[in-house]
């Protein structure tokens, strides 16, 4: 495993607005970009078609503003991404343009998130000067259950989700929005829900947070734990009544012993090579035998990991290890075999505080 960086707040947040054709992510860009909080925001719209509309309804000046329309940011136009990103970040490092505070990158209605994260983490000049912020995802209240039963793409965006949204409540009964919810909680247990009522959303749904990876993952593992709990300790297959045809999941290990780095190195190759595809986030706070006192910090989307960083020290008395899995037709058991045999972890210090399933 190549020697870390330290791990550092800076860097100017990129947010990834997504969601489900229909669900009203315009609407609701239009409606944040007049608040104070994102008055040095960019904002970078993908359309896909031949005829391209959206981007004429986003209320944003011509210096904040960006249109990638050659293709899906998730394939064709990465590299015109990277080069605006950079482009930006030049912009404003040479005063051509307002001290740029954040980017958000609204993509078409079917994109899939993760290579956007593929993009930012594979760029090191990049990440020099961005650093990835919040995937925030639209759920439309009067359509979400029904998408989500037929597109595996609404479903991916809600799974890989920091954030959700979920507008057009006020066009829906109380239960049929209760029942929306539930749903999402199985599908995406550990992501914050956010409900926008009579088109009035949450000021700082868009706005940079700091960046603190080590409170992230213990946040989720947290959360997790709490589900299992809420579900009053019903175990791997307690939501086998629910729709399984997504075939996505969550869970975390919480590993007592320091691993060796050079196996965590490989057993990391082995799992990107391997399962990268169905690997949909993992991120994690490692304890390593080399520097006990400085973690590592992981984030990977399916194949592509970030370099591991380190963290000056523990952010607390708690130095365990904590990997949080998202995942699609990936069981528990099947992780947890190849940290055994790759990364020569004891099988009896492996725990985990919950698994749901969606």
């Amino acid at each position: 495993m190549s020697a870390p960086d330290p791990v550092s707040d800076a860097g100017i947040p990129v947010t990834i607005l997504t969601g489900f054709l229909g669900s009203g992510k315009t609407t609701v860009l239009n409606r944040l970009l007049r608040q104070p909080s994102l008055a040095g925001a960019a904002v970078i719209v993908n359309e896909f078609g031949a005829v391209g509309l959206d981007h004429l309804l986003i209320e944003a000046s011509e210096e904040q503003f960006t249109l990638l329309d050659n293709g899906c940011v998730c394939c064709t136009v990465r590299g015109d991404l990277v080069a605006t990103l950079k482009e930006l970040g030049r912009k404003s490092q040479a005063g051509e343009t307002p001290p740029l505070s954040q980017v958000i990158i609204e993509t078409t209605g079917l994109a899939d998130p993760a290579p956007i994260l593929h993009t930012l983490m594979a760029e090191a000049e990049l990440m020099a000067r961005f650093r990835i912020g919040d995937v925030v995802t639209t759920v439309d209240a009067v359509n979400g259950a029904a998408t989500l039963a037929r597109h595996s793409e609404a479903a991916k965006q809600v799974a890989v989700a920091d954030r959700l949204l979920i507008t057009k409540t006020d066009l829906v009964p109380d239960k049929e929005l209760r029942d929306l919810r539930q749903r999402l909680r199985h599908l995406a247990p550990t992501v914050e829900q956010v409900v926008a009522r009579n088109g009035e959303l949450d000021v700082d749904l868009l706005a940079s947070r700091p960046s603190d990876a080590a409170a992230d993952v213990t946040r989720i593992a947290m959360r997790l734990e709490a589900v299992a709990h809420h579900d009053h300790g019903c175990g791997p297959d307690c939501h086998h009544g629910h729709d399984h045809h997504h075939g996505i999941r969550s869970f975390a290990f919480i590993i007592d012993k320091p691993v060796v780095g050079g196996g965590f190195a490989r057993w990391l190759d082995y799992v990107a090579a391997l399962k990268g595809e169905d690997l949909l986030r993992l991120k994690g706070l490692v304890h390593v035998t080399d520097e006990p006192e400085r973690p590592l910090v992981l984030h990977g989307v399916q194949h592509v990991f970030h370099p591991p960083a380190r963290l000056d020290r523990w952010p607390s008395e708690d130095h365990r290890t904590r990997l949080v899995f998202i995942v699609r037709n990936i069981e528990r058991e099947t992780i947890a075999r190849t940290l055994v045999k790759f990364a020569a972890i004891d099988a009896a210090s492996i725990a985990s505080p919950a698994l749901a399933a969606a």
